[in-house]
């Protein structure tokens, strides 16, 4: 196992962690809420999926980007269900049920979307994106789909033991995720700073700002949703990317490229994510549970 490897386990185990310690106080009807509100699953998949991912092209295809941060945005762009997002996502006012709920979808739909969505554009554009069906499936499955189920199973059957394991979780998994980090950060920093000129920087906040006003405006009249789904649009699974970057030309670049991206949008996200927390916190949802 190659250090490009050993990172993104790093990355896979640390999400698959942070998403385990936020659904031990998710209930089992989290899972499947969304199914049940069709125009919001097809505002969210239409964010997600089709928005998102066609603004990082166009960025890419209009500025003279430097290639690893081309090929990153892009690659990101085709990488949803961010796990570290849940528990801001909370704090910042959005429902459970469809914080949980929008990631198992989401999670789902990208076995299907990623591979199809990589193979045209890497033949359209000649981006050198594609991703292994396995190792997709394998990322999707142990960083999302296993920590939600095992932390609703675990709340419904042991809710005290759930409390008490929830932060040490938390604490472990935010510890390994900045681990992750630090070699890249190490080895690669210089090279990642040059990435960034004044221009750059601005495409890229200009690029993830869109992202959140839209999954702010389709998230529907619902103010706790469109918080979820503007901080889902832009927060994507750094994981993922690197599986889709793993035939780049020059992969140790690319992964700077990807860390480098990933952190700015977080960044972006954090204005947002304060203004309503500032203002959902306190307010009750119109949301009506199933």
């Amino acid at each position: 196992m190659n250090t490009l490897q050993l990172i993104g386990l790093a990355l896979q185990l640390s999400m698959a962690g942070i998403l385990l310690s936020v659904a031990l106080q998710a209930r089992p009807k989290d899972l499947t809420w969304l199914l049940h509100q069709p125009g919001l699953l097809a505002r969210s998949l239409l964010a997600v999926f089709i928005i998102m991912p066609l603004a990082a092209v166009a960025v890419a295809l209009v500025f003279d980007l430097p290639r690893p941060l081309e090929i990153a945005l892009i690659a990101l762009a085709l990488s949803p269900v961010p796990p570290i997002l849940p528990k801001k996502e909370i704090d910042s006012g959005g429902a459970p049920s469809y914080t949980f709920g929008l990631m198992a979808v989401t999670g789902i739909f990208s076995l299907v979307f990623i591979p199809v969505a990589a193979w045209l554009l890497s033949n359209t554009f000649h981006r050198p994106l594609e991703v292994s069906n396995a190792k997709l499936a394998e990322i999707v499955l142990t960083s999302i789909l296993l920590p939600l189920v095992l932390g609703i199973v675990l709340r419904a059957r042991a809710s005290k033991l759930a409390d008490r394991l929830a932060k040490p979780i938390s604490v472990v998994s935010s510890v390994l995720l900045v681990l992750a980090f630090l070699p890249v950060l190490w080895g690669e920093g210089k090279a990642m700073l040059a990435l960034m000129s004044v221009g750059t920087l601005l495409v890229i906040i200009a690029l993830y700002a869109f992202g959140i006003a839209a999954g702010h405006l389709l998230g529907g009249p619902d103010a706790g949703d469109r918080t979820v789904l503007a901080l889902t649009n832009t927060t994507r699974h750094p994981a993922i990317a690197l599986a889709i970057l793993h035939t780049a030309p020059n992969p140790r670049a690319e992964l700077g490229a990807v860390l480098l991206v990933f952190l700015l949008a977080f960044l972006v996200s954090i204005p947002y994510a304060n203004w309503r927390r500032k203002a959902l916190v306190d307010r009750p949802s119109t949301k009506k549970e199933l």
